[in-house]
This record gives structure tokens, C-alpha cells and sequence, in this order.
């Protein structure tokens, strides 16, 4: 019987967004809908859930920049953007790729199929009097979205209730979208309650989570040693995970910098946080594809524990009571699926909102464990997932690695302000004299005392010097790889010299290249260079 509906369509699928959706509708969703899953947990998925772009979620407390973090992003403004030092940004923005600029209202946004935000409407008119999209041409935006939220408050304002769940639609949020930002501004460093409430509500989600430490530029290097250290240690009071999030220094705005001394650190730091953002749409299949098997997984959770539920009840008498004994050992229940099934814990929801949310239904509703079902979830786990994973190496191969371009991604490509553009191997790659040149009077003089013979030394003899370096011999071999240009196994001044110059780069911390670059070749071997 199982084999009967494993092996029916071996060309499934065209792409794997295409893959993904008919494998939900027609092998997780009848595992959901039988148990209620939706009631408990999370929508269904939608058409549009597939096929959207890549989302980023900007999450923090007022006046953190997340805001302007995404005009600094996109160097344009935004239909709806307000920035200001108060609390400006009082509504949920999804800042989208449009033909021209506009606002799209939420009530008008949650009955568009096109987009992924009709489940929204659950959340009712309290949230979509505060939810947007804003439309605008911008080339950042073709190949992702960006989510701008309200600041989260702290003090005697998180007191003063929105109207809706915000952290429920955070969570809502940060199951759909492939990142999620958190701003901390360095000099307001309190994690608030309602902050404290949103992370944990994010706590499933850590993989997609990254923290940026915004407004460095306006505290001293021992300041801002002292602010890394105390966000780091409240972080790891509030994500209980063995591993440290990734965190982000900088300045993220095109204004000048107040204190440049750390200028070369958040360069750096805005290009790694650069590369990440621009690594999303090459890996969003494989996000979707992640998603939906965290989500397969919670739903065959999700079907034990309401079938046991079901088993339980009394038939006809004492349905209440039973009812209500049940949630109170909700936990015995979870602790017995988990040994008859072989289930991990990590893979239960959280009991004290199950036991809440339990509450509020009719058990005798409940169905009964379905085997079909459930084998078809298995089925999807163990070959259709294998094959569209296959399916998205070959999509991801296919694709450039840098896709997102335009704004700020662009004044960092290339050019004399490119990242590392003149230093380490790059140094004097726009001069007209060999750079090396400059240093290699002194490097004469160590080569000369190898005792050359024919202008070259040996292999043997150039070892015991470079090994004065201290470098690995993995270092030092691939530097001899660059610097041995004509690929005779001697070294002559010239390639002795380049050899030395590249140890430097090394030593300064810089990454060797991985062939050498036409300005560091030396001037007698030019148009002679041998390929390894």
C-alpha cells in the first residue's frame, strides 16, 4: 500500500518553487487540515508563498535606523517612509518592486493573490489600518523585499496596547521571510520588555536571525568594546542557543562619520552584512524548501498529539472533565508520543501555549490517527525532498552569486572605494612601478646571502627563509606557487622579492589571491607568465 503512492510521476517537477507547492497541496496540506494544524499553529501557505521574492524583516526599538537602513540600502526614499528620533514608523511597511511609486492599503493588500500577505487578515482591522506596501522602481528591490515594522517600544509606552498581537504577527513574519535584521542602537542598549517578548516569539527562527550594531561611529573604540560586550551578554540571556548570533558593526547611513577611527572595521563589516543580503536570492529555494520541512515535521507532531487527544475522550459522559485533565498532562501526552514515535522534543510546540490554545476547542471534533496521511508526509520527506533538493543545487549553479544590485550594493563593487580596492595583494594596482620595487632593495640583501647560483635560488634554500615567517607550510606553499612565475623551481631577485612582498600581505592579515594579479607580476616576466 505505501509503495502503491510513492513512485506515481518521476518527472514531478519543472523548477522547485513548482515542486514545492504541489508537493504541499497535495501531501502536507490534508495532513494539516485533518488536524487543525492552522488553528494552532500557522496559515496555510498560499500560491504566492512559493514564488515570492526573497524578504528581509527589520526588527528593533525606536530610532535604531531601521528605516533608514533601508533608504541607505535602496539610496532613495520610499512612498509612506517617516524618520525621526521619536517613534515615527507606526505601521508595518513591505517596501516592493513596482512599475511605479504607491501605497497599496493593508485591506487592499490581503485580497491580492499576487502577494504573500492574505493570511494577514486574520489579524484584523486594528493591524491592517497599520500594515502597507509601498511600491516603487528601485533595482534593490527586483530582486528582494524589504519589511519595515514599528519601533518597539519601551518604558510606560510599551504599556499602551497596539490593538493586535504584534508579536504574533513578528512570528507570522519571520516564518515567511529569509532574514531577519535586528537593530540595536549603541547607545541604547535596554532590551525592553515587549523587545524580550518579540525575540523569544523569533525563537524558532535563529538560522534566518542577524544583529546589527548601528550608530558605532558616534562612540569611542573602548566605548564601543564595552556596548559589543554588554549587547553580547544580553542577547545570550534572551537566545537560549549554544551559538553566538552574527552581529554587524557600523554606521549604516551615507552621512559622515562622527568618530573615524574605526572606519576600515565597519567597511569590512557593512560588506560581510553586504554579502549576506545579496547571497538571499541564490539560496531562496533552499529556505523555502528548509521551511517547509521544519513545517512537515510540527504537522506530524501536530497529528499525534490531537489523534491521542481523540483516543482519550469518553464517548458519550464526562467530556469536560476529561477534557480539562487532559491539557493539565499535556506534557505526560507529549513524553509518550515522543517514545512510541521516536520524536525529538525540540520538535513539540511549546506546551503552555498548546495547553492555551486547547482550551478553546471542541475535542470531540477531533479525528482519529490516519495512516494514509501521514505515510504521504513520510513519503514527501524521504524522496521528493531529496529530489527537489538535487533540483535546487542546479537552480542555485545557474544563478550569478552576487544577484541583488543597484543602491548601496553598487558603491561597492567596484572602483578605488570598492572593498580591500589597494590593499594587501591589491596594493598599487592603478601604479605605473612595480609595487614590489619599493621594498626590494632589502630583499636583495637577504638573497644575496643564499648564495644564488646563475641570479637563482633554490627551492631548499629560499624554504629556510620563508619558514622565518612562522606561517604555515599550506601559506607558504601557495606563496611559492604565486611567486615562482616561470615555474622553474628556482627563484630569481625578482620572484624572491614578489615572494617576500606576498608574506607581508599575509602577515598584515590580508588573503593571498588565488592567482597572481597582472600588477604584481614582475616586470621581466611580463607576457611570459606560466599557468600552473
Amino acid at each position: 500500500m505505501f509503495k502503491k503512492s510513492s513512485r506515481k510521476d518521476p518527472e514531478l517537477f519543472q523548477n522547485v518553487s513548482e515542486g514545492l507547492r504541489r508537493l504541499y497541496r497535495t501531501k502536507l496540506f490534508p495532513l494539516e487540515d485533518t488536524y487543525r494544524f492552522h488553528d494552532f499553529h500557522s496559515p496555510a501557505l498560499e500560491d504566492a508563498d512559493f514564488d515570492n521574492k526573497p524578504m528581509v524583516l527589520l526588527v528593533g526599538q525606536y530610532s535604531t535606523g531601521k528605516t533608514t537602513f533601508i533608504r541607505h540600502l535602496m539610496e532613495q526614499d520610499f512612498p509612506g517612509m517617516r524618520i525621526g528620533p521619536e517613534p515615527t514608523t507606526d505601521s508595518f511597511i513591505a517596501v516592493m518592486h513596482g512599475e511605479q511609486d504607491g501605497v497599496i492599503p493593508g485591506n487592499a493588500l490581503v485580497v491580492d493573490p499576487k502577494k504573500p500577505f492574505r493570511k494577514l487578515n486574520a489579524f484584523g482591522n486594528a493591524f491592517l489600518n497599520r500594515f502597507m506596501c509601498a511600491q516603487m522602481p528601485n533595482p534593490v528591490l527586483e530582486s528582494i523585499s524589504i519589511i519595515d515594522t514599528p519601533g518597539i517600544l519601551s518604558g510606560e509606552k510599551q504599556r499602551i496596547s497596539r490593538g493586535y498581537d504584534f508579536a504574533a504577527v513578528l512570528e507570522w513574519f519571520a516564518e515567511r521571510v529569509d532574514r531577519i535584521i535586528l537593530l540595536f542602537d549603541a547607545h541604547k542598549l535596554d532590551i525592553s520588555d515587549e523587545f524580550s517578548e518579540v525575540i523569544r516569539a523569533l525563537k524558532n527562527h535563529e538560522d534566518k536571525m542577524r544583529v546589527v550594531l548601528n550608530k558605532a561611529d558616534q562612540i569611542s573604540t573602548q566605548q564601543l568594546m564595552r556596548v559589543y560586550g554588554a549587547l553580547m551578554w544580553s542577547l545570550g540571556k534572551i537566545i537560549n542557543t549554544p551559538e553566538v548570533v552574527r552581529v554587524y558593526i557600523g554606521s549604516f547611513w551615507a552621512q559622515p562619520l562622527l568618530v573615524p577611527d574605526n572606519r576600515k572595521l565597519f567597511e569590512a563589516e557593512e560588506q560581510d552584512l553586504f554579502v549576506d543580503i545579496q547571497s538571499l536570492p541564490r539560496n531562496a529555494a533552499l529556505r523555502k524548501l528548509n521551511d517547509l520541512i521544519k513545517r512537515a515535521r510540527l504537522a506530524k507532531v501536530q497529528a499525534y498529539i490531537i489523534s491521542s487527544l481523540k483516543k482519550e475522550m469518553p464517548s458519550v459522559f464526562g467530556k469536560d472533565s476529561k477534557k480539562k485533565e487532559l491539557i493539565a498532562n499535556l506534557g505526560e501526552i507529549y513524553h509518550k508520543i515522543e517514545k512510541e514515535h521516536q520524536i525529538s522534543p525540540g520538535d513539540f510546540p511549546n506546551l503552555a501555549k498548546m495547553q492555551e490554545l486547547l482550551n478553546g476547542q471542541d475535542f470531540s471534533k477531533f479525528v482519529a490517527l490516519k495512516p494514509k496521511l501521514l505515510e504521504a508526509v513520510e513519503d514527501m520527506l524521504a524522496n521528493d525532498i531529496a529530489r527537489l533538493m538535487a533540483m535546487v543545487r542546479q537552480e542555485e549553479a545557474a544563478m550569478p552569486s552576487q544577484t541583488v544590485k543597484g543602491g548601496a550594493f553598487e558603491g561597492t563593487m567596484s572602483g578605488p572605494f570598492g572593498h580591500g580596492y589597494g590593499e594587501g595583494a591589491s596594493e598599487g594596482i592603478d601604479e605605473l612601478e612595480w609595487v614590489v620595487g619599493r621594498d626590494k632593495p632589502t630583499y636583495d640583501e637577504i638573497f644575496y646571502t643564499l648564495s644564488p647560483i646563475n641570479g637563482k635560488v633554490s627551492g631548499a634554500a629560499a624554504k629556510k627563509e620563508m619558514l622565518k615567517s612562522k606561517l604555515p607550510n599550506t601559506v607558504l606553499g601557495k606563496i611559492w606557487k604565486l611567486a615562482d612565475v616561470d615555474k622553474d623551481g628556482l627563484l630569481d631577485d625578482e620572484e624572491f622579492a614578489l615572494a617576500n612582498h606576498l608574506i607581508k600581505v599575509k602577515l598584515e592579515g590580508h588573503e593571498l589571491p588565488p592567482s597572481l594579479p597582472e600588477h604584481l607580476v614582475p616586470p621581466s616576466k611580463r607576457g611570459t607568465v606560466i599557468e600552473a
